[in-house]
């Protein structure tokens, strides 16, 4: 049994997330990794490695690729070969490098991940992007908008599962989007970076690259271990590029600007893949939960309202009812630090990171029904 209620002490780490606010009393829930030791399994396979004591050049090995092939193999039916895999030092990398790689204009579906903005911009690329649409039962793809914006685009930035609304997309709407890319013959890079981290009972991530075999040739698959196992700090990811032609481009985007990945990264990504799915079974269980109570607490506070979180353990909640001008700088000011939706492309919004323990999560409820009975 693995102690997902253990309320580690991060202040005054290295930690990014906690180090924001060091010396003021407000609770990080803002960047995406969660307040978890990790995986056991992985601590003994780092404890090893470090033992070894030798740390030069290194590359993927056999057991790390098997490892990999067999963990896509099991939970998503996706047999994969060996060179279909680039390996990267993390996930936006992986974007970064998709958007050098397929020269031309570049679409996506907003609100999302900021990287999905900064990436086009920084390899000079133009981008246009379609509002997914929102309703009483959550959130949708606008497909009218989708298609009217599609002619003479290349590269198509996909979420899946959407950060941050939290959408695991079913089988008919992936297939609608391979359908699109068919017909104006896009690249689709598709971030599933959070594909283990499938909230729902009886849900099964389906990866874009096994909707069809015209899917498999245009795409650029990004996964990592890093948000599930949660080790991003380690730098270990890869891309998944069963196209030979649109590998080759992708690896010479790559050269001469992006490093080697970190060994204890990848033996990281071995060791999780390979002896962590009992710790990922508990781990879900746990941010369920999470969901669940959050989900309650926010139906029931003035000002606020979410849909369902289907993946992913980030809640995406309209705050444009408290009436308060910036509601990230509101939320900081009663003790609770959260990401502004303004960087997603959606003012008036914030990201609730609820990968934490319970009693965490206790606190961070409390301060936010506190700043919600205040506001107005």
């Amino acid at each position: 049994m693995n102690d997902f209620h253990c309320v580690l002490d991060l202040q005054g780490s290295d930690s990014l997330k906690w180090g924001r606010y060091a010396g003021r009393d407000i609770l990080p829930m803002w960047v995406a990794d969660m307040d978890f030791a990790a995986p056991p399994a992985v601590l003994s396979a780092l404890h090893a490695r470090v033992d070894h004591a030798v740390f030069g050049y290194a590359e993927p090995w056999p057991s790390l690729v098997e490892a990999v092939q067999s963990h896509l193999w099991q939970e998503y039916g996706w047999a994969i070969e060996p060179e279909w895999l680039v390996w990267l030092p993390g996930l936006v990398t992986g974007l970064n490098v998709a958007c050098r790689a397929v020269a031309g204009s570049v679409l996506s579906a907003t609100p999302v991940y900021p990287p999905f903005f900064s990436a086009p911009r920084h390899a000079g690329c133009d981008l246009a992007t379609v509002a997914l649409s929102s309703d009483d039962a959550g959130w949708h793809w606008d497909w009218s908008a989708l298609a009217a914006a599609a002619p003479g685009r290349h590269l198509f930035l996909l979420c899946h599962p959407h950060n941050p609304v939290g959408r695991c997309w079913r089988d008919d709407e992936l297939a609608q989007l391979a359908d699109l890319a068919a017909e104006h013959d896009w690249v689709v890079c598709s971030d599933e970076i959070h594909c283990d981290l499938i909230l729902e009972p009886g849900r099964r991530h389906r990866p874009f690259s096994t909707v069809s075999d015209d899917a498999a040739q245009r795409s650029i698959t990004l996964m990592a271990p890093s948000k599930t196992f949660n080790v991003p700090a380690l730098g270990a990811a890869f891309a998944v590029i069963p196209s030979p032609a649109l590998r080759r481009r992708f690896v010479a985007a790559m050269n001469g600007i992006v490093p080697h990945v970190n060994v204890l990264g990848l033996v990281a990504a071995e060791a999780a893949y390979r002896d962590a799915r009992d710790w990922r079974s508990e781990l879900i269980d746990v941010l369920a939960a999470n969901r669940d109570r959050l989900e309650r607490a926010v139906e029931d506070l003035p000002g606020l309202r979410m849909a369902h979180v289907e993946a992913t353990y980030l809640a995406w909640i309209d705050a444009r009812g408290l009436g308060v001008s910036d509601p990230a700088a509101y939320f900081e000011a009663h003790g609770l630090g959260l990401s502004n939706g303004a960087d997603f492309g959606a003012p008036g919004w914030v990201r609730l990171n609820f990968g934490c323990p319970p009693a965490t999560l206790d606190i961070a409820l409390a301060r936010l029904a506190a700043a919600c009975h205040t506001a107005g």
